[in-house]
């Protein structure tokens, strides 16, 4: 019994085997973690490794994070980092791997590829607000405001006077010399 114990260590500190510092995740939970994957198609977490659990799934937040590295480095997800979030984002490999992994009929798809229900009536129109013709003609203070002098034009008021006082360098650009004398105080030196 020493002899395989002993090269069974042998064979785990081999450089061709699988490192050491790799995670084991229960199956359980890895399906959990797959299973919320290929349903929405996207995944979040934070990157919090001493977290107890991942916000969504009953499952610790670092297996979460490690089996989504795993499927990163197979091409069957895709990552962003951002603000200590990782997200994650299905590839269509990833998603012929997961329906295979998790035995799911063809038919099933994540919520990211499903269309949307258009609703009834005209495009981009509040719900439950009526047209225009059924809302009858507009009233009210501020159509009386948009109606009232329409045609006439007006411009600034009678004390309007702007003054332009010059900025950094009297306007003309940093050592500039447009050939005008620079007001006392201001611009070059003379």
């Amino acid at each position: 019994a020493p002899k395989h114990s002993f090269s069974f260590i042998r064979a785990l500190s081999d450089a061709s085997a699988a490192p050491l510092s790799a995670m084991l995740i229960p199956k359980k939970n890895r399906q959990l973690i797959y299973s919320q994957l290929f349903k929405d198609g996207v995944l979040v977490a934070k990157k919090d490794f001493n977290a107890p659990k991942h916000t969504e799934i009953e499952v610790p937040n670092l297996e979460v994070i490690k089996a989504m590295q795993s499927l990163v480095s197979k091409g069957h997800v895709r990552q962003k980092f951002a603000w200590r979030h990782f997200y994650w984002y299905l590839t269509d490999d990833g998603i012929n791997y997961l329906r295979e992994y998790l035995h799911l009929p063809a038919e099933v798809v994540p919520n990211t590829l499903k269309k949307a229900p258009r609703a009834a009536g005209r495009p981009g129109a509040p719900e439950g607000r009526p047209e225009r013709a059924e809302r009858g003609p507009r009233t009210g203070e501020r159509d009386s405001y948009r109606r009232e002098g329409a045609g006439e034009k007006k411009g600034a008021g009678e004390g309007f006077n702007p003054e332009y006082r010059g900025g950094f360098s009297g306007g003309r650009g940093f050592g500039g010399d447009s050939g005008a004398a620079a007001p006392a105080g201001r611009g070059r030196p003379q």
